[in-house]
């Protein structure tokens, strides 16, 4: 059974091992440090960027080291709870199988090394990867283009020090560690990994989860008020700021239950594709998607009844590394209605390895029938980041916070079909600060005035940590509580 908080704590004190690890392992290789240098400058070039190569170069490292650390955490959550074929990794003793699976799974590794006695534990590591990711399902999860444990790789010794993590026994109870078993395949705790695994990544990106009660209470007035006014067929609902998908997960799970009681006779594997194409996400945080893809993979396994990663279908996801404030298409240009392209018309066209322009463009180039999330709150730092968002959105005024800019990205991504009486469903939780100090000055007395608030629900007075005040809205142009 996971225990959450004790996996968190440990590899909170792995994450910088493996960080340092990399470093030294890419400083130590021509090719990877000339690889680091030419997507910095690209990235300078192109206004992503304002810092010093040192800094950049710490944040990628950072995403890399978590990205190793996160991979063999997905297949050991595979492994124990037997949807792979056999071991790979390791496994609780305690397992079903009639085998030892770490025993199996050291085995494994042993006959890999005699095929291959030039390789070391990262290339085991490489191939094991490589394998899983022959199986559709998992192939975006794994690809080589955008995952960045491919473009900064650990060292042999990073990769040993890995696999002896995932493989570690409990000296008193003979016991593995870290044992990742569960009959509900729950993956929320990927959602503490996520906002707690690196301290550095959560104030860059100002990560938060958004607590359930929150969740449930923002789909109840945007899902579900968009479902009696559409229907389920076509839907569709966008998180632009999806972190690790608690709305998207909650939201897959609500359509799939809605299609069961619909059309109780359809196989469920078609059914949980349905609900698959409603839910879409954005993340400017690489390991986000990841874990937001990983998650939704297991929620359709289940409800699917598939028991096994090789029998699962070719499941499609609309998930996208990017930053929603830069990429896609803008409906609503400063008010004046002009539609742009923001990555082939505007001066930024640059899209990072992580990032993969075609799905952006897919998923940011059409509007929704619901539009939800917990956008960041912070100030940007990085002085290109903030002049590029501040060209792009007309309420960016003075030092203001990210929670400007996104509001009025969840609005232009919101459907907007005045003329036929129907309009898309916006909710989000966001910062009140925005009501109190200057930098809200052009959204609160330009842009919010022309739009139809229905609801507003101050929260800086309740117990929700790191919170301040929660919106939701019933047209394209409302907010909504």
């Amino acid at each position: 059974m996971i225990n959450r908080s004790a996996l968190l704590k440990d590899l909170q004190r792995e994450l910088p091992k493996i960080e340092k690890d990399i470093l030294a392992y890419s400083e130590s290789r021509e090719d990877l440090t000339a690889h680091l240098q030419d997507e910095y400058k690209k990235a300078k070039e192109a206004g992503r960027t304002a810092e010093h190569f040192v800094s950049w170069r710490e944040a990628q490292i950072t995403q890399a080291a978590v990205s190793w650390i996160l991979t063999c955490v997905f297949v050991r959550f595979l492994e124990d709870n037997d949807l792979l074929a056999e071991p790979v990794l390791s496994g609780p003793v305690s397992n079903q199988r009639d085998e030892n699976p770490l025993q199996f799974a050291k085995e494994r590794m042993v006959a890999y090394f005699n095929e291959n006695p030039t390789h070391e534990e990262r290339e085991y590591l490489f191939s094991l990867f490589e394998q899983l990711e022959k199986f559709l399902v998992i192939a975006e999860l794994l690809d080589h283009r955008h995952n960045p444990l491919w473009q900064i790789p650990v060292s042999a010794d990073g990769a040993k020090r890995l696999i002896d993590f995932f493989q570690k026994i409990d000296a008193a109870s003979g016991e593995i560690v870290h044992d990742f078993t569960d009959t509900e395949w729950d993956t929320r705790f990927l959602g503490d990994l996520y906002q707690e695994l690196s301290e550095s990544v959560r104030k860059r990106y100002a990560l938060l989860q958004t607590p359930e009660f929150v969740e449930s209470f923002i789909l109840d007035y945007t899902l579900d008020k968009a479902k009696d006014t559409f229907g389920l067929k076509g839907l569709r609902l966008i998180d632009p700021t999806c972190g690790s998908g608690h709305f998207l997960l909650t939201t897959f799970q609500r359509v799939f239950d809605d299609w069961v009681r619909r059309e109780p006779g359809e196989n469920n594997r078609v059914l949980a594709q349905r609900a698959l194409d409603v839910v879409h996400g954005v993340d400017i945080n690489p390991y986000a998607i990841a874990i937001c893809r990983f998650r939704l993979l297991v929620a359709a396994m289940k409800v699917a009844g598939t028991t096994k990663v090789k029998d699962a279908p070719d499941f499609h996801f609309n998930l996208a590394c990017g930053d929603s404030l830069l990429h896609g298409r803008r409906f609503e240009w400063q008010g004046q209605g002009i539609q742009t392209d923001l990555i082939e018309e505007d001066p930024i066209k640059h899209v990072l390895e992580v990032e993969d322009k075609e799905k952006l463009l897919k998923i940011l180039g059409q509007q929704y029938h619901v539009v939800v999330g917990n956008p960041p709150y912070i100030t940007v730092k990085d002085k290109a980041l903030r002049a590029a968002y501040k060209a792009k959105y007309a309420t960016c005024f003075r030092e203001y916070s990210l929670g400007v800019p996104f509001t009025e990205r969840f609005f232009d991504l919101a459907l907007n079909q005045k003329d036929e009486g129907q309009a898309g469903f916006v909710g989000m939780i966001t910062t009140n600060s925005f009501m109190k100090r200057e930098f809200g000055k052009l959204l609160v007395g330009k842009y919010l005035p022309n739009k139809d608030l229905t609801h507003v629900v101050d929260t800086s007075g309740a117990l929700i940590p790191g919170h301040g005040t929660l919106f939701w809205s019933t047209k394209p142009d409302t907010l909504i509580c």
